[in-house]
Formats: C-alpha cells, structure tokens, sequence
C-alpha cells in the first residue's frame, strides 16, 4: 500500500506578521497556529506520516505545539523555503513514501475534501496542487495609479497542500539551485515541479484555506472559527477514591504530600478522572471506564493524564476544540490553595490551552459525609467543547 506522507513546512520567519512569535506558533483560539495545520492532516485517513520542518531555534515552541502528538522528529529548515523542503523531503527518504503533500504551517484550516481530492489526483498526474480560480478584477498600477486591465482569464490563487508523486518532487527539489525562492522565477513547489519537466494539475482549494500573513489574517481566522458549524457541548464528571496507605495523594496532575494516600487502580487522580468523564459526557463518548476499563491491569499506577489526552484526541478527531474547563475538589484536607497555579498549569499542558481556558478550586462539606470525616476525596468537573455539527471537512463553503 502506497505510504501517503504530509510535510509541513514551519521554518519561517513571518517578518510581516509582527510580534514577538513566528506567525506558525501564534494562538490561535488558545492552541498554535500550526497545531491546527497538523490537526487538518491527522483527522484524514489517507495520511500515514507527518512530519514538519522547523526553524533550528524553534525547538522549544515546536515540542510545545506538539505536546501529545504522536509525530518524528521534526526536520531542521534551511536558508530559503526551498532548502527546508528538500532537506524535509530527503529525511523522509527512509520511509519510501509514494505520495507527499507539501502544505504550508501558516494554514490552518485544511478541509478533508481538499485533502482528499490532490491525493486522488496523484494517480494520474505527478502533480497537484489546491487553487481558487481568480474572480475580480485585476489591474496593474504604478504609483497608486492604474495604467492597464490584467485579463483574469485562466488565472488561480495558488494554495497548498501541493501534492506529487515522492520520487520525482525529491529530485525536482535536489536540481534546484539552493539560492533565493525568487530565483528562476520557482516561487512553490509546483514551479520547481515544473521546472523538472512534470506537468502539475489544479484542483479546487477552499476560501478558509488561507495564509496566515498578518495580525489581520489571524484575527480573520478567529473569525472564520467562530462562524463555522460549531456547536457548543458541555458534559459533566463526577469522581471519588477512598483514602489508603500512603504519603502523597496526585490531584490534577500534581503530588502533594499528605497523612494518606489515595486508592484506585491508576494514580487515583480524582480531579483528572472527573475531568475526563466530563469531556466524554460532552462527547457523548460514554465514560472512562469503558476507555480504561478498572479490571485491566496495563492502567494499574498509570498517570492519569494518558486518560485525559485520549479524551482530548478524541474531541481532535472529531474535528473539534477544547474551549473551557472548571475542576472543583471536594475534601477537608490535603490543602488545595497553594497548589491550585500548578495544577491548572498541568491541566493546560495536557489539554493544549492556555491557563485562562482551566479553572480549579476547592471547597469542603462542613465536615459531613464521607469527605467531611476524612474517608476519602470527591471531585466534580464540567469541560466546554466546540463540535462541527457536521462530520470534519463537509462543512458548508
């Protein structure tokens, strides 16, 4: 079977976005502008790799972009756009893909349908690449004055992904003079397909794939995110675990010293179990022990927060996105306050958000019941998602 590969290339600069961040690491509703770009690429099931280009000095953001992804290590870019593609295709040499799509970082949102149709393309071209027929009128001017009409006839706005059959785009790449992108005129990576010789197709792209260029472009795609198909889904989580032997008990991702521990077949995170379910309640995806069954022994000590990632892989594959949180721990000890700032850090490393998404606090039962007697902690969460009500990349245009 013929190895599908994506390859995002992520090792600009962004000059003209501005800002203190590469336009690629830039939130975008609380997660990188380039996690989404992966995202579009990981939901589709013709992929079977990805792997991304990286400025040398963005390591630290890429592995925080990345947090919980199954990915390789990402390939190092070069002096233009045209070196970091070629030593990204040449380290997926290694696994002889057939097909690689080559898609821009500062895309985020790439519909299934696009994906799927430069794919299919390959099978009777060595290239394709996602395009928008020109609709205004164009006019070339000189010092803000207009000295001639530009026939739009036959005239695309290229986009990417731009797709080819591996072998030929690699050596496309390796013939290339390693100068300026501009030079020759090689501006993608349709032109040096050209420039090989191979004949390259278009296929209809989509207005919500454009570029992240500019502060305004990212406030558009906020926009774009907040008018899709998204529906609001809440779900509730509710959890307790007995005290036992023990010196520590774990809550929301952090260790925290104590007279007992806590009882349960993972970490008996209480916080974290109620978190969980209460995503797989907005989900409608049952609870987390039908994911994690109690009587399996593989989740015996495990850390409770590989429950919580596979909850937020879920929302993931669903097209979605995590939007808000709220944690309440019930018990008369061990003291929450001041370790409430790291748990909500830890929450939001898990989840890919930022801290103002995560809220945790704490209360008491006035000494009644089994928490107010110290027999154990209870826990009860809420978790916000927003879900296409339609199936990912069928949304309306």
């Amino acid at each position: 079977m013929t190895l599908v590969c994506a390859l995002i290339v992520a090792a600009g600069r962004g000059h003209r976005f501005g800002g203190e961040l590469p336009k690629q690491y830039a939130m975008l509703a609380g997660r990188p502008v380039l996690r989404h770009a992966i995202e579009s690429f990981s939901r589709h099931p013709e992929i079977g790799k990805i792997l991304v280009v990286i400025h040398p000095d963005d390591r630290d953001l890429y592995a925080d972009a990345v947090t919980g992804l199954d990915l390789p290590e990402p390939a190092l870019g070069g002096a233009t756009r045209q070196d970091s593609v070629r030593r990204g295709l040449e380290q997926l040499a290694e696994s002889k893909p057939g097909k690689v799509l080559i898609h821009d970082a500062a895309r985020p949102f790439v519909p299934e349908s696009v994906i799927s149709t430069v794919i299919g393309t390959l099978d009777r071209a060595v290239g394709a690449i996602a395009a928008l027929p020109v609709v205004d009128s164009l006019k070339r001017g000189t010092e803000g004055v207009i000295t001639e009409a530009v026939a739009r006839e036959g005239l695309w706005r290229a986009q990417t992904p731009q797709a080819f059959l591996y072998p030929e785009i690699l050596a496309a790449h390796q013939a290339c003079s390693t100068g300026s992108d501009a030079a020759g005129g090689l501006t993608d990576d349709a032109a040096v397909a050209r420039a090989a010789g191979h004949s390259v197709e278009l296929v209809e792209g989509a207005t919500e794939t454009f570029k992240v260029t500019t502060a305004e472009d990212l406030a558009r795609a906020e926009r774009w995110l907040n008018s899709t198909s998204l529906e609001t889904r809440t779900g509730s989580g509710f959890d307790v675990h007995r005290f036992g032997t023990g010196d520590f008990v774990t809550l929301c991702g952090i260790e925290i010293p104590h007279s007992s521990g806590l009882q349960g077949h993972s970490d008996a995170d209480v916080g974290l179990h109620a978190l969980t379910d209460a995503i797989l309640g907005a989900l409608s995806a049952g609870d987390i022990g039908q994911h994690f069954p109690p009587s399996d022994p593989q989740w015996k000590g495990a850390d409770s927060a590989l429950f919580l990632r596979h909850a937020l892989e879920m929302v993931t594959a669903r097209g979605g996105r995590f939007v808000h949180c709220d944690v309440t721990l019930i018990c008369e000890a061990p003291k929450v306050g001041p370790h409430r700032a790291a748990m909500i850090e830890r929450i939001a490393g898990i989840l890919q958000c930022s801290p103002e998404r995560v809220n945790v606090k704490a209360t008491t039962t006035e000494r009644l019941g089994f928490t107010g007697r110290g027999e154990g902690i209870a826990a009860q969460a809420t978790a916000s998602l927003l879900l296409p009500s339609s199936p990912p990349g069928q949304e309306e245009r």
